[in-house]
């Protein structure tokens, strides 16, 4: 799966999300690295809505700011997860197709298992009509 990348400073949170990224088989692609969060969130966001990568990851201080920013691009459904299995339901009932997280308290290994349940699980058809309710 592609996946873009984007943050807003450069941690070694960031390089172990680019290891292990790539450690499952994952093509990354960094789309921002070191810009303001609100170009951050706004390039992750047009990459995956332009289908250019299926997925997204975004990372700031907090994670929230680069959440606002890409939920601001049509057709991106960004969520702010802290632990896998948010971020497992992220996927699963709210077809979220970025992840955001963020530098400050999130630990390598909890990244990885956020990562990973959340590339690694798939969109409830059940929930096709709820989603229809947001408008982009």
């Amino acid at each position: 799966m592609r996946v873009a990348l984007g943050t807003d400073e450069h941690t070694p949170l960031v390089d172990e999300l680019q290891r292990g990224l790539a450690e499952l088989g994952h093509d990354v692609v960094v789309v921002a690295d070191g810009d303001p969060w609100p170009d951050v969130g706004r390039r992750v966001g047009e990459a995956v809505a332009a289908g250019e990568v299926e997925r997204g990851v975004v990372c700031c201080w907090t994670g929230t700011g680069v959440s606002i920013a890409a939920n601001k691009v049509p057709g991106v459904r960004a969520a702010l997860c802290t632990d896998a299995e948010t971020a497992r339901g992220a996927r699963r009932w709210n077809d979220a197709n970025v992840l955001a997280l963020g530098l400050r308290l999130t630990s390598p290994e909890v990244a990885r298992e956020m990562v990973g349940a959340f590339l690694a699980t798939a969109s409830d058809p059940a929930e096709v009509e709820t989603l229809g309710r947001l408008a982009d």
